[in-house]
């Protein structure tokens, strides 16, 4: 017998990327379709390319009080906490239930592996440098710890890598705590920062484009990577009626296609979607819009086009907005599940950024540019490398329902 994802409120959500610090940093750049890629300049020996990085997060160092866990990728994930209020609405979250029963589950590709990569350039023999000799940052571990001292969270915490999927499946991980009652909310999350590792990792990979990225564009060259921070707080609708946002049900598969590109026929990342549909008991029909995960490689692209041509009706609108972000890796289903919510929450579908020419094989499904309408219903895609695919199904509920 299927189990049914347990409704719950999104209470409070916050993001930081290259878009600017804050819901209204990004809202105004969806609005106004502004980008915020930028030529590359991060590294000693930066790769031509584009990036979404998150402006003055090098000379953001922490309080002093987290020390032990100052590199980029924390800082990047402290700038976010303390946007949108969101380090207050966890505060007072943990005074209500208590910190043992609050879970913290973060996403994230590479977590604070940047420290590390400049602990081995700068070797002293065969011994980290002094300042960057700290056990706290050389490990995947490092953003969730960091994340559970600053908000002071003694439930579960769990870091969750599953590459571009990492912080869209913490929402299914979350869902399970409160249902099984091991809870009674939790913050889930996503942080990646740049780093060398994967700016030449997926160049090497062959799919770094040079140029600014152009989802579902005919002649789209590729990726940019980007760095961001998001997080929302789950919480049971009994005990947020007034919320107006809903997650109403996650889906995940998992299909091992190949290590680094989807399955040509979408048959994992369909199992996905059709899993978070039967879990929230909703049909195709019932979507208004799904952000898509969108990268604007070849092989994704045209898989995910394919997906929504052949299952969604005419009326559901869709659109990638990696375009404006870059693609954040392990921080993206974070990232877009932020948007997502921001549509539902101000009626508007975002246009899919950055295209020259349409690829044909997209269908009348897609928003080129945005569009005011009323949603109800909300997807948000993220394929990660391996086949792990995750799908998220957020609602905006009615004055009446939401009671």
């Amino acid at each position: 017998m299927r189990v049914t994802t347990l409704p719950l409120a999104v209470s409070a959500f916050t993001a930081t990327s290259a878009l600017g610090f804050g819901l209204s940093d990004h809202l105004d750049a969806l609005q106004q379709q502004q980008s915020g890629l930028r030529t590359n300049d991060f590294s000693s020996a930066p790769l031509a390319c584009w990036i979404g990085r998150v402006a003055g997060i090098e000379s953001q160092p922490l309080p002093d009080a987290y020390a032990p866990w100052d590199c980029r990728n924390n800082r990047l994930a402290w700038t976010g906490l303390n946007q949108d209020d969101f380090f207050a609405k966890v505060q007072a979250a943990r005074a209500r239930y208590g910190a043992m029963r609050l879970a913290l589950l973060l996403g994230t590709s590479t977590a604070s592996i940047g420290a590390t990569e400049e602990g081995y350039r700068r070797l002293d023999g065969a011994r980290l440098p002094d300042d960057l000799h700290r056990t706290a940052i050389h490990t995947p571990h490092s953003l969730t710890a960091f994340v559970a001292k600053a908000l002071d969270i003694g439930g579960p915490c769990l870091t969750i890598s599953t590459a571009c999927s990492s912080s869209a499946k913490v929402f299914a991980s979350a869902e399970r705590l409160i249902r099984l009652g091991l809870v009674d909310a939790a913050v889930v999350g996503g942080v990646d920062s740049l780093c060398d590792s994967t700016l030449f990792g997926f160049n090497a990979l062959e799919l770094v484009s040079p140029e600014p990225c152009r989802p579902f564009d005919a002649a789209r060259r590729g990726i940019s990577i980007g760095e961001a921070a998001g997080f929302a707080l789950l919480e049971r609708v009994d005990a947020q009626p007034d919320a107006t946002l809903r997650l109403l049900a996650c889906g995940e598969s998992s299909d091992a296609h190949h290590m680094s590109t989807p399955d040509p026929e979408g048959v994992g990342a369909e199992l996905a979607l059709r899993d978070a549909l039967a879990r929230a008991q909703l049909d195709v029909s019932d979507v208004d819009y799904i952000n898509l995960h969108g990268t604007a490689s070849h092989k994704n692209d045209a898989m995910e086009a394919a997906l929504i041509a052949r299952l969604f009706p005419a009326h559901t609108r869709v659109s990638s907005t990696k375009a404006l972000t870059g693609h954040t890796l392990g921080a993206a289903g974070m990232l877009e599940a932020a948007i997502t919510l921001l549509a539902l929450r101000e009626g508007f579908v975002p246009g899919n950024a950055g295209v020259r020419e349409a690829d044909p094989a997209c269908s009348t499904h897609f928003a080129w540019r945005n569009e005011a309408r009323p949603l109800k219903v909300a997807l948000s895609h993220s394929f990660g490398f391996g086949g792990s695919n995750a799908c998220l199904a957020f609602a905006r509920a009615s004055a009446e329902n939401a009671a």
